[in-house]
C-alpha cells in the first residue's frame, strides 16, 4: 500500500523536509538520504563560508583573474544573469557586497546605516560585471571587493535537483520543501492532488489559502519572519539591490512556478519592484504566476490565479 514518508532535516541553514510516496519503507528512507546528500553536496559548493568552496574562490579573485569552474556553477551563474536581465537587476547575485555589512536582522538594530556606506558598497552590485567565458569555463568578477551569493535562489536549486534525483530514482511522487519553498510531482499516497497553503502574513501559522497542486513549485518571500522596526517603521530581510535599502510595503509574495529554482529567484525581485512592474512582467511569462499581499492587507494577484 502507498504511504508518505516525511523526513525533516537541517540543510543549507535552513529546516527542510523531504516527503516521497512508496510501498516501502527501505527504499523510501534510501531515496530520502539520496536526496539528503545531493543537497548537502550543493550547499558545499554554493556556500560562500568554506575555503574550499567555488564560490568563495570567485569572490577571493574578485578584480584580480578569472576562476575555472565546474560547468554546474557556471551554468547555474548564467540562469542567474538571464533573471537579471529579465527583472531589470532586481535580481543580483552580486549583492553580496552590501548584503551582512550593513542590515544584520538577528540582532536589535536601533537607526538606518550611514547612507554614504551604502552609497559606497553599491558600486559593487552589478550583474553586468560578472563576466562568464563559456569556452574558457571561467567566471570573473570586474571589480574588486565584488561578491556574489545564491542565497536568491540557492534553496530552489537544491529543490529542483533533489527533486530530480529522486524522480531518476523512480520516485513518482513527493514534495522537497526547502523551508517554504517547495516543490512538488506526482499525487498523495491517496491520489489526490497536494494540497498547499499559503501562509498568511500576519499569522504564519494560519494559511489565507489553499491550493491543489502537482508538478509545481512555490517559493514565498515575506517580512513576517526576519524585519527590523526602526523609528516605527518595518523594515524586511529583503534589500533593494539598487539602493541598498530593505523592502517596505509588501508583507508577502507568492510565487507559483513548475520549476523551484525559478519560482525561488522571483520571489525577491516581485517583493520589490513594485506591485504594477512585477505583475506586469509576470503576465509575459509563460508558466508564472504570484500573489502579492501588501502592507494594507490588499491581496494582487496575477493574471491566471484563482484564488479559493
Amino acid at each position: 500500500m502507498l504511504r508518505e514518508f516525511k523526513r525533516p532535516q537541517k540543510l543549507m541553514g535552513n529546516a527542510f523536509e523531504i516527503t516521497v510516496v512508496s510501498d516501502d519503507e527501505n527504499s523510501a528512507n534510501q531515496h530520502i538520504d539520496a536526496a539528503i546528500n545531493e543537497i548537502r553536496r550543493i550547499e558545499k559548493l554554493l556556500t560562500t563560508f568554506s575555503e574550499e568552496s567555488q564560490t568563495n574562490l570567485i569572490n577571493r579573485n574578485a578584480g584580480i583573474k578569472p576562476v575555472k569552474v565546474d560547468w554546474e556553477i557556471f551554468d547555474l551563474i548564467e540562469r542567474c544573469l538571464r533573471i537579471s536581465r529579465i527583472t531589470d537587476g532586481y535580481f543580483d547575485i552580486s549583492y553580496g557586497g552590501i548584503d551582512k555589512s550593513f542590515w544584520n536582522f538577528d540582532c536589535e538594530m536601533k537607526e538606518l546605516p550611514n547612507p554614504e556606506l551604502i552609497k559606497d558598497h553599491l558600486k559593487l552590485v552589478n550583474y553586468q560585471n560578472i563576466i562568464l567565458n563559456r569556452e574558457k569555463q571561467t567566471v570573473l568578477l570586474k571589480e574588486k571587493g565584488m561578491r556574489i551569493g545564491f542565497g536568491g535562489i540557492g534553496k530552489g536549486y537544491a529543490a529542483e535537483m533533489a527533486k530530480q534525483m529522486l524522480q531518476n530514482r523512480g520516485v513518482t511522487s513527493g514534495i522537497v520543501n526547502a523551508s517554504g519553498d517547495l516543490t512538488t510531482w506526482g499525487n498523495q499516497a491517496d491520489g489526490r492532488p497536494w494540497t498547499v497553503g499559503i501562509a498568511d502574513p500576519d499569522n504564519a501559522k494560519q494559511p489565507f489559502s489553499y491550493m491543489n497542486i502537482t508538478n509545481m513549485a512555490i517559493a514565498t518571500s515575506g517580512n513576517y519572519e526576519k524585519f527590523v522596526v526602526i523609528n516605527g517603521k518595518k523594515y524586511s530581510h529583503t534589500i533593494n539591490p539598487k539602493t541598498g535599502i530593505p523592502v517596505s510595503g509588501v508583507k508577502s509574495v507568492t510565487i507559483f512556478c513548475p520549476n523551484a529554482e525559478i519560482a525561488d529567484a522571483m520571489a525577491t525581485p516581485v517583493s520589490i519592484m513594485g506591485n504594477d512592474v512585477a505583475l506586469h512582467m509576470i503576465n509575459q511569462i509563460n508558466h508564472l504566476e504570484c500573489i502579492i499581499i501588501d502592507d494594507q492587507d490588499k491581496i494582487y494577484s496575477s493574471q491566471n490565479i484563482n484564488l479559493k
